[in-house]
């Protein structure tokens, strides 16, 4: 079997880095945010190139620790997209906000800027550019007129780390920006995990408040906060990984790349990489107006797929006609029936990809 993702060969090929990481934590004794946690903040916010980084529990709750830190609260209205994981419009929802949604460009499946000043109200305190896949959203008319209307920036960095917008990371771009760390991702924990990124001192302060209660002094609590903090153990397996992430995502660009050229020409239609930015392909997502029937083909052969994201957020049972009806956003709703996540992770083999791309064209010519 091809899994679609694989957490255990990147722990397999992180072996030694991450046992020494892990007992390192262990025999020091403490486990939250201690050395290691900030040790980690320190190091990716380098990496991102932004001087303030703010370890959390995961992407969700970097996402609901930095709106509550740009001041988003009840009354408000925060704009994103329908086609991404339910934690974007769930971590709006948490401050009391709403959401707002914006269709998709259908090449990049990311904020289609042209239809964003509808959008904006009186109300609108904040913009969530999600960047799917590994893609940055095209970030310069969104800044442009968030800056132009005084709306704050946050970015959603947890399918993008190490990707790139006109020569420099995402996350360095907005107000805010948030990564998760789950164990699929391109740099993943052993857990859950989060991290908030900015350049802001201010909004680095308001999240290190909000993060641990309010605490300045222990056991004082100079405002109303709660508790989302990245452990030690994650903090350390991260510190692990991070030097060889780069080198991951190259691998994956590379991989990429294979795919490319064996589905060529092929009956699904392949991923674009935008000219305004590098694609670091935390997933490699085709489509086909024959997803299910492909996806099932896929599975008889012993090769794992994923559906990135079957029901868009405004059709989902709990958002459904709050957030918009069948037809609202049509480029969302067709990527929901067309899209297909093959095999994507640095350890797979160009063999395993020759017989991934051999299994689609088997597929296109037999039914």
């Amino acid at each position: 079997m091809i899994p679609q993702a694989n957490p255990r060969a990147q722990y397999q090929s992180h072996r030694k880095e991450i046992e020494a990481a892990i007992a390192g934590v262990l025999e020091k004794g403490r486990y939250i945010l201690g050395e290691e946690t900030a040790a980690f903040e320190r190091e990716f916010a380098d990496y991102v190139r932004v001087h303030f980084g703010i370890g959390v529990g995961s992407g969700t709750e970097a996402l609901h620790l930095a709106l509550r830190a740009c001041g988003v609260g009840p009354g408000d209205q925060v704009i994103t997209v329908p086609h991404t994981a339910v934690g974007t419009v769930a971590a709006i929802e948490l401050c009391g906000a709403m959401p707002v949604l914006v269709d998709i460009d259908p090449r990049s499946f990311t904020l289609d800027a042209t239809k964003l000043p509808a959008a904006i109200t009186r109300r609108t305190k904040a913009i969530v550019p999600v960047h799917l896949y590994g893609q940055s959203a095209d970030l310069e008319p969104i800044l442009a007129l968030a800056r132009s209307s005084n709306i704050r920036v946050v970015e959603d960095c947890a399918q993008s780390h190490g990707a790139t917008y006109r020569g420099k990371r995402t996350g360095a771009w907005g107000d805010m920006a948030c990564f998760s760390f789950y164990p699929t991702k391109n740099l993943g924990a052993i857990g859950d995990g989060g991290l908030v990124a900015t350049d802001d001192p201010q909004l680095a302060e308001n999240a290190r408040l909000l993060r641990e209660y309010g605490w300045r002094e222990r056991y004082v609590s100079s405002i109303a906060g709660w508790n989302t903090r990245l452990d030690e153990l994650q903090a350390a397996v991260l510190r692990a990984k991070l030097p060889t992430l780069d080198a991951d995502n190259a691998r994956r660009r590379h991989l990429a790349e294979m795919y490319d050229e064996l589905l060529t020409p092929s009956p699904v239609t392949l991923p674009v990489e935008m000219p305004y930015g590098q694609h670091v392909y935390h997933l490699y997502v085709v489509r086909s107006t024959r997803r299910d029937e492909l996806r099932a083909f896929l599975k008889e052969h012993g090769i794992g797929s994923l559906v990135h994201y079957p029901v868009p957020i405004h059709l989902q049972p709990a958002y459904r006609g709050r957030l918009g009806d069948v037809g609202s956003f049509p480029e969302a709703e067709r990527a929901a029936r067309e899209v297909l996540s093959l095999p994507m992770f640095p350890e797979l083999t160009e063999e395993q990809v020759r017989q991934v791309a051999e299994a689609v064209h088997t597929f296109s010519k037999g039914r």
